[in-house]
Parts: C-alpha cells; sequence; structure tokens
C-alpha cells in the first residue's frame, strides 16, 4: 500500500505541475501584446469576412475563460489542438521536430555525466591546486552563456580547423559540438556537486575501514566515495536535464540545427498559442518524468532505501 499511495502522490503531483504550467504559459500568451486573429491571418488576405470567419471557426467569440476550460479539457484526452501558423495538428507539428530535440539532450546528458565523473574522481582529494584550477575551470563554465561557449567552439573547430561541420544534422559529426556546448555547463556543476560529495565520503568510517583493508585509492574513489556521492548529483542531473530542453532552443539556432527550437521561436513570434503551450507542456512532463526516475535511481543506488 505504501508504494501504491507513493505512486498515486506522484501521478497527483505531476498533474499539478502539468496543470500549472500549462496555465501560466496560457496566461502569459494572453497577455502579451498582439490578437489571435492577427496571428491566424499572418501575411494574408484581411478583409471583414475573413475575420469573422476565422472567429467562427476557431470560436474565438467565446469568453476565455470557456476557451481556457475547453483547452484544459482537450489537452487532458491528448488533444492539442491546431497550430494557427501551420494549420496543422500540434502533435504532428512538435513530433516531426522532437527526435533531432531529443537526441542533442541526450547525448549532451551523456557527455556531461561523464566529463562529471573523470573530473570529479580525478580532483577529488588531490593538491590543492588542482582542485583550485578545476573549480576555476568550471566555474566560468558554468557562469559563461551556452551561446557563447557555441560560438568559440564553431570558431575554433569548424571555421579554423573544420573538423566538424558548421550547421545542420546530417550526420553524427554535426552533433558533436552542439552536444559538448550544452554539456560543459552542466558537467562542469554536477562535477562540483560530485566532487564536493566524494571528498565528504573520504572522511567516513566505511572508507577508512575500505583503506585498512588495502583496497587501492582508486578502487576506494570509485567504488566506496563515488557511490556515496551519487544521490544530491542524480537529483541535479534530473532538474538540469529538464533545463537543458530549454537551453536547446538556443542551441539549435547557433548551430544551425532542426528541432523544437526553431519551431517554439516562430510559434513565440507569431503568437501561435497552441504550439507554446504544447512546448511549456511538454517540457515540464519531461522534467517530472526524470523527476521519477531520479526517484527510482535512488533505490538502486542506495540498498537501504529500497529496505526501508
Amino acid at each position: 500500500m505504501t508504494l501504491v499511495r507513493a505512486v498515486a502522490r506522484r501521478l497527483a503531483t505531476a498533474a499539478v505541475v502539468l496543470w500549472a504550467a500549462a496555465t501560466a504559459a496560457y496566461l502569459a500568451l494572453l497577455l502579451a501584446p498582439g490578437s489571435t486573429v492577427d496571428s491566424i491571418i499572418g501575411d494574408g488576405a484581411d478583409t471583414p469576412e475573413i475575420r469573422a470567419q476565422i472567429i467562427a471557426e476557431w470560436h474565438l467569440d467565446r469568453p476565455e475563460i470557456v476557451q481556457y476550460a475547453t483547452y484544459l479539457l482537450r489537452a487532458a484526452q491528448g488533444d492539442l489542438g491546431r497550430s494557427y501558423q501551420l494549420q496543422r495538428p500540434v502533435s504532428d507539428v512538435i513530433g516531426a521536430q522532437l527526435l533531432p530535440t531529443l537526441k542533442l539532450a541526450l547525448a549532451a546528458v551523456a557527455i556531461a555525466v561523464v566529463i562529471a565523473v573523470v573530473v570529479a574522481v580525478v580532483t577529488a582529494g588531490r593538491r590543492p591546486w588542482l582542485r583550485r584550477a578545476s573549480s576555476t575551470t568550471e566555474l566560468v563554465l558554468v557562469s559563461t552563456p551556452t551561446f557563447l561557449i557555441g560560438l568559440i567552439l564553431l570558431n575554433i573547430f569548424s571555421f579554423r580547423l573544420g573538423l566538424f561541420p558548421v550547421s545542420g544534422d546530417r550526420d553524427l559529426s554535426a552533433l558533436v559540438l552542439p552536444a559538448i556546448t550544452l554539456a560543459l555547463p552542466i558537467g562542469s556543476l554536477l562535477a562540483q556537486v560530485l566532487r564536493d560529495g566524494i571528498e565528504r565520503a573520504l572522511d567516513e568510517p566505511f572508507v577508512v575501514t575500505a583503506r585498512a583493508r588495502g583496497v587501492r585509492e582508486t578502487a576506494v574513489l570509485a567504488r566506496h566515495a563515488l557511490r556515496h556521492a551519487l544521490l544530491p548529483a542524480v537529483t541535479l542531473t534530473g532538474w538540469l536535464f529538464g533545463v537543458l530542453i530549454g537551453g536547446t532552443v538556443i542551441i539549435e539556432q547557433v548551430f544551425g540545427r532542426p528541432g523544437i527550437g526553431q519551431v517554439t521561436l516562430l510559434a513565440v513570434s507569431t503568437k501561435d498559442m497552441p504550439v507554446v503551450l504544447a512546448v511549456v507542456v511538454l517540457s515540464a512532463a519531461v522534467y517530472v518524468a526524470l523527476s521519477t526516475a531520479a526517484d527510482l535511481a535512488y533505490l538502486l543506488i542506495d540498498p537501504r532505501l529500497r529496505r526501508s
């Protein structure tokens, strides 16, 4: 029953988060300048008859609270509506661009985790100058805007050295620079959290016992201290992946890649409410799913949680 209650509580929390995200985005777009009719007309013919037809077709003459409630009801049933600009179902618009964005985000997270683990294990408990140099580099990377990191990498590895394509998504080489751009700040932040956790673990009695048994220092770090330090890093990784989905919007523009970023920018600039709301809800859903996955990962990492 405890597990059932925990799952039910998690599902209820997820529903509240998705509702709050959709409502906040709806209100923001509602208060933004510009009318929905102008957004739908775009560069097309603009006559009173056409405006009346659009208002009738999209039910824009209904009170805003009714439109809002209708949207929530349809969204709960999986109907995200039609794009004002593209005149296609939003699910088709998002679905067509989802794979390139997910590919980029997953590659970035994988690279970030590798960077964080390697840097944390190599620098934790080492000489002070090495720790200071690593911390300073990580702080610079975390503080630098991702678009600037992307432009620097483009200038060095694409324009000067010609090692990677400047733009596009035609093969795996085109994924390298955008993924590294997103991974560097995230990996730096994770490395700081991991290193602090490892250094705290190195003072714990179980580490002293392992050393007394003659376990080599590298094994102490990898098997004992690193595992002990993973819990806060797992939580942070779930949160950072949600943030990273938003970061792909900018990086996709810098590297000229297809994906949700281009769709989102077009939708925001033209006030294409159904598309913007779908992107917001999708981002919130990804965050909720990863938060749940992080909770489950706790059980795999720490046996004490499984027993409790």
